[in-house]
């Protein structure tokens, strides 16, 4: 069992290397690039090269690299173009594999456990999600990733392609993708209906997650009891499947990360006396 916090902390900023220092700080071992050219440039080889070396120097581990789904962010949190792989217009379709293509050249140069993925975006941003479309996306991705050895994790989100149900079939009855899995999305779980539904549902194909809360009223991204997940159900439901991999917080900065990082250490020490039962 391992713990990591997802970048997605330091979204509106440039990556640099006193954050992943301050993410060690905190006793993380493991961190998640969020693919944002605002915040981290993935066209950019020295950039990589960089990031390789400040994770040397911090310690910590790449797990995962959260694939392209806007191609900027600005303060607090206002998207820029999103970066959708499910739309019909097929230009539109082709950039976001390639943006996810150039995401997957981090993963050429520092190994990581995971490539997360959505298939299309939220119900609450509105825009297509067409299944075809969808389909096409996520075979060419792992495709592209075989070869690297990394592992591609589709998201549960909130939309009609994306809930743990959709997810399985696809990956039993569509995809040809062994390596294929999926990254449970607590959060976005919890928006959708009962989480420990949904680890029961996704057993055999959970490959990582991503932990948050909410009041289940929209997409808050808090630190894990901050908001209205049952959490001792939820770690029961992922016990009762054996999951041993990571557990990586994926959190707003919602006030100073120093502060959101102190109350993510105090909830990781609540998930390993819960899990240790």
């Amino acid at each position: 069992m391992q713990f990591g916090i997802s970048t997605h902390l330091y979204h509106d900023q440039r990556l640099s290397r006193e954050h992943l220092a301050e993410i060690a700080s905190y006793g993380f071992g493991a961190v998640e690039v969020f693919a944002t050219r605002s915040h981290f440039d993935y066209h950019d080889a020295a950039a990589i090269d960089r990031l390789g070396q400040w994770l040397k120097e911090t310690g910590l581990m790449l797990h995962g690299i959260h694939a392209p789904i806007t191609d900027r962010l600005s303060p607090p949190d206002q998207w820029g173009e999103v970066i959708s792989n499910a739309v019909s217009d097929g230009a539109k379709r082709q950039n976001a594999v390639r943006e996810a293509e150039a995401a997957l050249n981090i993963a050429r140069k520092i190994p990581a456990s995971v490539f997360v993925v959505h298939l299309g975006t939220p119900k609450a941003q509105g825009g297509e999600n067409n299944r075809t479309a969808a389909f096409r996306s996520i075979e060419e991705i792992c495709r592209l990733a075989a070869p690297i050895g990394v592992r591609v994790a589709i998201e549960v989100i909130p939309n009609e392609l994306s809930d743990a149900h959709s997810l399985v079939r696809l990956l039993e009855q569509d995809l040809d993708a062994p390596h294929a899995g999926i990254c449970l999305d607590f959060g976005h779980a919890f928006l959708m209906g009962d989480v420990p539904d949904a680890v029961e549902s996704l057993a055999e194909h959970l490959i990582t997650t991503h932990v948050h809360d909410n009041n289940r009223k929209k997409d808050d991204h808090l630190v894990p009891f901050e908001g209205k997940i049952d959490w001792d159900a939820a770690l029961m439901s992922m016990q009762k499947i054996g999951f041993d991999g990571t557990y990586l917080m994926e959190l707003r900065n919602t006030g100073a990360p120093a502060t959101v990082l102190e109350q993510a250490r105090r909830a990781r020490e609540r998930f390993e006396k819960l899990l240790s039962y």
